[in-house]
């Protein structure tokens, strides 16, 4: 399966390698919504241990940076990887990894340079935040990439591990002692990816299975899948006690966030009549909840500094 997708005789595309080609390529999306955790973490650190912002600011913009190098040279090495299996799935074929835009050469080049450049300005700032990265970007295109997500049922949790490194990142680049905050948020962004991937996989379930990816609705169906959706909402529950140092209104207004999202889970306790509908809304809830959750997140440290 993998033979002509790693040839290096792919025919180039007459597609023209533009800005939005390179940011395809480097899943500008998912460094976006990457970034507001890290960014939000690091702010809370400043805030927690009455730092000045200003004075800080430069260094969390350079976290902020080196954080989208590495997500994105790691996105990229991803899609090296996958094109064997993206040219099966309908949903990647616009992926420029995919139509010939770029050669995989490129895309290593590419992959290689942005994730290099982003340890090395980590590993600048201290070692905590560089080991982290490197660990984040080993975990992702090693562990999950190209073992467990091929292999396992499990592969979105494994995967989760490196997914939820940004917190950690942005708040050791100014507290490498890592504070239980900031392991708090790790448990939350670990927890999130779950319902957030299984509603994903419910609505491509039958690219996965075309592709032999062993994702959880493609190998043990659609109610298996809701049960453990419903089961990692329900874990979130117990989140916010780990949280409450940074007010009680915290604390309550996460619960509501998350009995909310369990409501949803539950398909508002009606049975399941269209799993497409039901995933489309996990999925889509679950990317304001995450939004909402860092946001009231920076919230918060303003809040711990007043």
């Amino acid at each position: 399966m993998q033979g002509d997708a790693y040839s290096e005789n792919v025919q180039q595309n007459p597609n023209d390698i533009t800005f939005n080609a390179v940011k395809t390529l480097l899943k500008d999306g998912i460094i976006k919504s990457n970034l507001i955790p890290a960014f939000a973490a690091g702010f809370v650190a400043v805030m927690y241990y009455s730092l000045s912002f200003f004075q800080n600011l430069p260094l969390l913009l350079l976290m902020t940076l080196a954080t989208a190098l590495v997500i994105g040279g790691v996105c990229a090495l991803n899609n090296f990887y996958d094109r064997d299996i993206d040219r099966i799935m309908e949903s990647k074929q616009d992926r420029p990894s995919v139509d010939g835009t770029f050669t995989g050469t490129q895309i290593l080049v590419i992959g290689f340079s942005c994730l290099a450049a982003g340890l090395l300005i980590l590993f600048s700032v201290n070692v905590t935040a560089g080991t982290l990265g490197l660990v984040a970007a080993f975990g992702y295109a090693v562990v999950y990439s190209m073992f467990a997500k091929r292999h396992f049922v499990s592969n979105t949790i494994i995967g989760a591990i490196p997914g939820a490194m940004p917190p950690l990142i942005g708040w050791a680049v100014i507290d490498p002692g890592l504070h239980t905050l900031a392991w708090a948020m790790f448990i939350v962004m670990f927890i999130w990816q779950m319902p957030h991937f299984y509603g994903l996989a419910i609505r491509r379930s039958e690219e996965y299975a075309l592709a032999g990816i062993p994702m959880l609705p493609s190998v043990k169906g659609n109610e298996r899948t809701k049960r453990s959706i419903v089961f990692w909402v329900t874990l979130l529950l117990f989140t916010p006690v780990l949280l409450v140092e940074l007010g009680l209104w915290f604390a309550l207004l996460a619960t509501a966030l998350n009995v909310a999202w369990l409501y949803i889970s539950l398909n508002r306790f009606k049975p399941v009549e269209d799993y497409n509908r039901y995933a489309g809304r996990i999925f889509v809830f679950s990317l304001n909840y995450i939004i909402i959750f860092f946001v009231m997140i920076v919230i918060a440290g303003l809040l711990v500094n007043i």
